[in-house]
C-alpha cells in the first residue's frame, strides 16, 4: 500500500448535522471528527440510522453541516458555492452509491465518460473504454443499464468513480443491493481498482469482513464516533531452533 503522507487529504472537525422533521429537529451527526490520510482505507461501521451515509454526504460536500468544518484537498468546503463544490468533486473525489445512479438513456461507456466530459477532458470516451475494460466490462461498452446485471451496473459505477483518478473514493454500502456472490466480485473489483489508483478510501459497510480489509475501522453510533480499530497486524511465524 502507498505510504501515507503527513497531512490528511480529508478532515472533519467537530461536525454536527441537524435536520428538520415533522416531529422537530433531529440530530444526525454530533461533533464528529476524523481524518483520512492519502492512500489510506477507512471503514465506517455501525447500526442502521447511526449517521454513516450522512457523514459521507457531508464529506463529499453534498450536504452542508450545521456546525464544524470539512477540509478536502486543502479546501474549506464552507467557503465554496455549489459550482465550486462540483468542481472540487470532479477533480478530487469519486463516489460509489448503493443504488448505482447510472443514467438509463446512456450506454455504459457514456456513463463512465460523464465526469471527464464535465471536466472538459479530451478523449473522454477512450478513457471510459479503458476504465470499463479494467473492471472486466470490455464487452458491455454499448449496453444500457437496463441490459446489465446489478453487479455489472455497480462495476460501471466503480469505473465512473475512478476514471478521473480521484485522490479520495467514497463508497456507501456498494454491495447492499447485490447477492452474496455478486457482491464479493464487486468488492474485489473495488479494492483492485482502488489499489491501482492509490486513492484513499472511505467505505461504509455493515460487513465485518469488508471492514477488516481497511487500515482502520471507525464505529459510529447515534451520530458519534465511539470507537476505532486498527487493522490486525500480520502474524509472523515463530521459528524454534532445536
Amino acid at each position: 500500500m502507498t505510504p501515507f503522507a503527513d497531512a490528511p487529504f480529508a478532515r472533519a472537525e467537530n461536525i454536527s448535522l441537524t435536520l428538520a422533521s415533522a416531529a422537530g429537529p433531529v440530530e444526525i451527526l454530533r461533533e464528529v471528527s476524523l481524518a483520512i490520510m492519502p492512500g489510506e482505507a477507512v471503514a465506517i461501521v455501525g447500526p442502521s440510522g447511526s449517521g454513516k451515509s450522512s457523514l459521507m454526504m457531508v464529506l463529499a460536500g453534498l450536504e452542508r453541516p450545521t456546525a464544524g468544518r470539512i477540509l478536502v484537498a486543502g479546501e474549506d468546503l464552507a467557503a465554496l458555492d455549489e459550482n465550486a463544490l462540483a468542481r472540487l468533486r470532479r477533480r478530487h473525489v469519486g463516489i460509489v452509491f448503493q443504488s448505482f445512479h447510472l443514467l438509463p438513456t446512456m450506454t455504459a461507456m457514456e456513463n463512465v465518460a460523464i465526469p471527464l466530459e464535465l471536466a472538459g477532458t479530451r478523449d473522454a470516451l477512450p478513457a471510459a473504454r479503458a476504465a470499463l475494460q479494467r473492471v472486466g466490462l470490455g464487452a458491455r461498452l454499448a449496453h444500457y443499464p437496463a441490459q446489465l446485471s446489478g453487479g455489472e451496473q455497480q462495476r460501471v459505477a466503480i469505473a465512473r468513480a475512478l476514471v478521473g483518478s480521484p485522490e479520495l473514493l467514497l463508497a456507501d454500502e456498494p454491495t447492499g443491493n447485490l447477492d452474496g456472490a455478486t457482491g464479493r466480485l464487486v468488492i474485489e473489483c473495488l479494492f483492485e481498482e482502488r489499489a491501482r489508483s492509490g486513492a484513499a478510501l472511505l467505505l461504509i459497510t455493515h460487513d465485518a469482513s469488508l471492514a477488516e480489509r481497511c487500515d482502520r475501522q471507525l464505529r459510529l453510533e447515534d451520530g458519534r464516533i465511539v470507537g476505532e480499530q486498527l487493522a490486525r497486524p500480520l502474524v509472523q511465524p515463530v521459528l524454534v531452533r532445536r
